[in-house]
C-alpha cells in the first residue's frame, strides 16, 4: 500500500495535482491537470484532486503488482534452492549446511541447469524426472530421499513467501529406501581385534567406541571432564567433527569443528565406566601427562582436555580414525568392516546376550525406536523359540513320515503317503 498526499496549485491559470509518493524509500513527485481553469470553481478542483489521487495509486500499486509477479517468474529453480540455502545457512550446523550445500551446489544444480526450469513452472513430474537421474548416476534410494527431504522443505519456503502456490513435492512419493543390514564384528571376532589394536595409537578410539557403541564425533569429542573415576560414569555429551567447503579460489578445504553438545537429546547419556575401561583411560591420562613433560613447548595444550590426542597433544582426526582403522584390519588379515560398524558389533552383541531393544537405545543413543530396531531381524534366539512351538503344535502325519523314512525300499508305502 501507497501513502499519497495530494495538494492543488496553479499553474499556467490551470489547478494542477502535485502527489508526493516514496518509491522504495525515495520520494517522488508527480504533476497532474485537473483540467480545470483558475477562474473556475476551486471545490471543483478539489473534488477532481480526490480522482486524480485514487486512480494514480491503483495504477501505481497495480504497476508494482506486475513487477513482483515478474520477479517470480524469473527466478528459476536452480537459483531458488541456491537462495533457500543461504537463507537457512545460520539456521542450521554447519555439518548440515555443508551436506545441504554438497547436494544443491552439485548434482541438484548440474542437472537443473541442463533442463532450466522456472520455480512457477516446476511440477511433480520435474522432480521425478531429476529423481530418476540421479538413480541413473549410480545414487541409492537412501541418498535420493535426502534430496527430496531438502526440495519439499525448500519448496514449502517458497510457498509461505508465496513465490509459489502450491508445493509440487506434496505430490511426489518419497523415494524408496534399501533394506539397511550393518555389517558387524561377532564376540570372537571383537576379541581378537582388541588384542590386535593393543598398544597402538587407536587403542583406547577402537576400545572406547566398541564398548559403548559410540559414533565416531563422540568418541573423538570425549573430555576427561566427562569421567567420573569417583562414581564409575562416563557421559557422552561432546562431538568432533570436520566440514569440507570450498574457498573463494573454489579450492575445498576441511576443518575440524568441537561442539559442547551431541547430535541430538538422546545422543547426551551418561553411562556405567567399565573396568577395563577405567584401566585403560587411567594409562592413557598418564601418558598424555609423560607426554606433555617430555614435549612440553611443542606440545599443544588446546586440547589436554580430550582423550583422543596425539603424542604432541593435536586431536585426532576423523579421517585418520577411519584410515587408520582399515589399515590395521589389512594388515591383520582380518574381515573388512567400517569403523562405524564398531556401533553396530557393539548393538549386536547387546541383543544377543539378552538386552531388550529399548535398552540397546538407551546404551547407543538413539533417538528415536525405529533405528535400534534394524537390529531386530539379529536376535536368532526368539526365531528358534517360534520354531521350537510350531514343531511341537503342528506335528500332523509325524508318525506316518517316520515310517515312510524307516521304509526307503518300500516304495508302495511312499507312493500311497504321497497320493493321500
Amino acid at each position: 500500500m501507497y501513502n499519497i498526499t495530494a495538494y492543488l496549485t496553479i499553474k499556467n491559470k490551470t489547478f494542477y495535482t502535485v502527489l508526493t509518493y516514496y518509491v522504495e524509500g525515495q520520494r517522488k513527485l508527480k504533476w497532474i491537470s485537473t483540467g480545470i481553469k483558475e477562474n473556475e470553481s476551486k471545490k471543483k478542483a478539489e473534488k477532481k484532486l480526490i480522482q486524480i489521487r485514487d486512480e494514480f495509486k491503483e495504477k501505481l500499486e497495480t504497476i508494482t503488482t506486475t513487477k513482483t509477479e515478474d520477479k517470480k517468474i524469473q527466478i528459476t529453480f536452480a537459483d531458488f534452492m541456491i537462495k533457500w540455502l543461504d537463507m537457512i545457512k545460520h539456521q542450521i550446523e554447519e555439518s548440515t549446511y555443508t551436506g545441504y550445500k554438497r547436494q544443491i551446489e552439485g548434482r541438484l544444480k548440474t542437472y537443473f541447469t541442463e533442463h532450466p526450469i522456472l520455480l512457477v513452472n516446476l511440477k511433480p513430474v520435474h522432480i521425478l524426472d531429476f529423481y530418476n537421474w540421479l538413480y541413473s548416476e549410480g545414487l541409492k534410494g537412501t541418498t535420493v530421499t535426502l534430496y527430496h527431504a531438502n526440495i519439499r522443505k525448500a519448496l514449502d519456503y517458497a510457498v509461505q513467501t508465496d513465490l509459489i502456490e502450491t508445493n509440487p513435492a506434496i505430490k511426489v512419493g518419497r523415494p524408496k529406501s534399501e533394506q539397511y543390514i550393518a555389517s558387524y564384528y561377532t564376540e570372537d571376532e571383537l576379541n581378537k581385534l582388541f588384542k590386535i589394536i593393543k598398544d597402538t595409537p587407536i587403542e583406547v578410539i577402537v576400545t572406547l567406541t566398541a564398548f559403548y557403541g559410540l559414533r565416531r564425533s563422540e568418541v573423538l569429542g570425549l573430555k576427561w571432564s566427562a569421567i567420573d573415576f569417583e562414581n564409575k560414569t562416563i557421559t557422552i555429551k561432546h562431538k568432533v567433527i570436520t566440514v569440507t567447503d570450498e574457498n573463494e579460489d573454489s579450492k575445498t578445504k576441511t576443518k575440524m569443528i568441537t561442539k559442547d553438545k551431541t547430535k541430538n537429546k538422546s545422543s547426551y547419556r551418561t553411562l556405567p565406566l567399565i573396568y577395563e575401561v577405567e584401566q585403560l583411560l587411567l594409562y592413557t591420562k598418564k601418558m598424555q601427562e609423560y607426554y606433555m613433560s617430555i614435549f612440553r613447548d611443542s606440545y599443544e595444550r588446546k586440547y589436554k582436555e580430550y582423550i583422543c590426542v596425539d603424542e604432541l597433544g593435536n586431536l585426532r582426526k576423523p579421517d585418520y580414525v577411519s584410515h587408520k582403522f582399515k589399515e590395521t584390519l589389512k594388515k591383520n588379515d582380518l574381515r573388512h568392516i567400517r569403523f562405524h560398524d564398531l556401533r553396530h558389533s557393539c548393538a549386536t552383541l547387546l541383543l544377543k546376550k539378552g538386552i531388550s531393544l529399548r535398552e540397546i537405545q538407551d546404551w547407543l543413543g538413539h533417538s528415536s525406536s525405529k533405528t535400534t530396531e534394524r537390529y531386530a531381524h539379529l536376535d536368532s534366539s526368539t526365531k528358534i523359540k517360534s520354531a521350537s512351538a510350531i514343531e511341537k503344535a503342528l506335528s500332523f502325519n509325524k508318525d506316518i513320515k517316520k515310517d515312510i523314512l524307516d521304509q526307503d525300499s518300500n516304495t508302495s508305502t511312499l507312493d500311497n503317503f504321497l497320493n493321500c
